[in-house]
């Protein structure tokens, strides 16, 4: 039976003291919960889920390429293809044409650990992932009709030495040990003679920056190949130039490295960086502290409480209007129609008008950016309350949402932000004793 090299980062009672943690990995979009579609599907198949912590085989099972071979014929190609399931190796087939393959054989690495991540059920694939549905559709639509993501769609290969460095490659083994790449997949021979291609789906990678300051600012999106190789993404599924690669950059996972999977995006937080991060402990001191003020409405004069991770109906429960900050409670004072064919409200505060949105918490702690979080603002329009540092940083983080749109989201629920104010600061009404 293959050994499970990542557990359900919910399950934190199987973890031992011994074991390494190399890091986590969380699917942005489900703000620390899993939805009720993978919910089902997670009780019997704990490889799929929101979050998954990678920690340390008890073997290595790292695979390193060894040997090109040329097969010029379908014959050799078959012959090729059938020693190599016999023996167990791992191995990637380019197809240039129909009587034309280049097979890399690899060879056990046994100092590093595979890990893989894509759509398939199978059992290569150690972390299985949906498409994401943003959460002002999932009202709509429990699941996409023709899902983006690959069946084998990409995979880690961990040092399984400190500093344990984490590399990642676009496209994973499937279950005959594997990797096919069609006659019409983008391929190409390296500077060094060694060939090399994108699947066809792509897996793009963001490292963040830091500032001199010390805040975190987002990048560009690279691409990276199948053997690692790092490209800019340039929107379009081209053959890359040689002169395009780049040379300084490389596929090491860095602390808050995005990872997207046409169709899903993961947040790569190293064992380090979560050392460091806020804890959900933490956030639920923040948001007690923040309720233990008893702000007011002030006009239905009750007192309002911040809900943990979704909305609750009740006079109790917050709303933000977006364009001043001012936070009351559901009343129906000042209801005016909005440009956006809904129902909008003037402030009875400052009298703007404006949408009105439910406040709750961001209770993901793995997409904070700061250690000792205030809960200060808020997503526009989904009204996720997190600190103004991690609220400013996602709304500058543009998603692949195609190959052509890139738009902010809010890494809570994965809802598009407002381009024109994608966030808010929260103004709260005192208590009256």
């Amino acid at each position: 039976m293959k050994e499970k090299a990542g557990v359900n980062a919910t399950e934190s009672s199987s973890r031992t003291s011994s074991a390494v943690i190399y890091g986590e990995l969380t699917v942005l979009g489900y703000n620390a919960k899993q939805p009720d579609s993978m919910a089902a599907a997670a009780a019997t198949n704990r490889r799929q889920s929101t979050k998954f912590s990678l920690r340390q085989r008890s073997r290595a099972n790292g695979v390193r390429p060894s040997r090109e071979h040329e097969c010029k014929s379908e014959e050799a190609k078959i012959a090729m293809k059938s020693r190599l399931e016999s023996e167990g190796t791992h191995s990637v087939s380019y197809t240039l044409s129909r009587n034309h393959t280049i097979v890399v054989e690899y060879t056990h690495d046994p100092d590093t650990d595979l890990l893989q991540i894509g759509r398939s059920a199978e059992e290569p694939i150690d972390f299985m992932v949906l498409d994401t549905i943003p959460g002002n559709e999932r009202h709509l639509k429990r699941s996409v009709e023709r899902s983006t993501i690959s069946r084998f769609a990409c995979r880690i290969l961990i040092s399984r030495k400190p500093p344990f460095t984490a590399r990642i490659f676009a496209a994973g083994f499937d279950s005959k040990r594997n990797i096919f790449l069609g006659e019409k997949a983008t391929k190409w021979k390296n500077k060094l003679g060694d060939i090399d291609g994108l699947t066809t789906n792509g897996v793009l990678i963001m490292h963040p920056t830091e500032t001199p300051e010390g805040s975190r600012r987002p990048s560009e999106w690279k691409e990276v190949s199948v053997c690692g190789a790092v490209f800019p993404f340039k929107g379009q599924r081209e053959c890359p130039k040689l002169y395009d690669e780049l040379l300084m950059e490389d596929n090491i996972l860095q602390d808050g490295t995005l990872i997207d999977l046409c169709g899903v995006t993961l947040l790569w937080r190293s064992a380090e960086g979560l050392e460091q991060s806020t804890t959900t402990k933490q956030l639920e001191f923040e948001l007690a502290n923040l309720n233990a003020q008893r702000p007011q409405c002030p006009v239905g004069l009750t007192t309002l409480v911040i809900p943990a991770r979704q909305p609750v109906r009740s006079d109790k429960q917050p709303y933000v209007y977006v364009n001043c900050g001012h936070v009351q409670g559901d009343h129906h004072w000042g209801v005016v129609p909005g440009s956006d064919g809904g129902d909008w409200r003037e402030c009875p505060m400052c009298r703007a008008v404006g949408p009105l949105v439910e406040l709750c918490l961001g209770a993901e702690p793995s997409v904070y950016v700061d250690s000792d979080p205030k809960l200060t603002h808020a997503f526009v329009p989904c009204g996720h309350v997190a600190s103004v540092e991690t609220v400013r940083y996602w709304s500058q983080v543009c998603i692949p949402l195609s190959s052509r749109e890139f738009r902010s989201i809010c890494p809570f629920c994965a809802t598009p932000l407002d381009s024109g104010r994608p966030l808010v600061r929260l103004i709260f009404q005192d208590a009256i004793d």
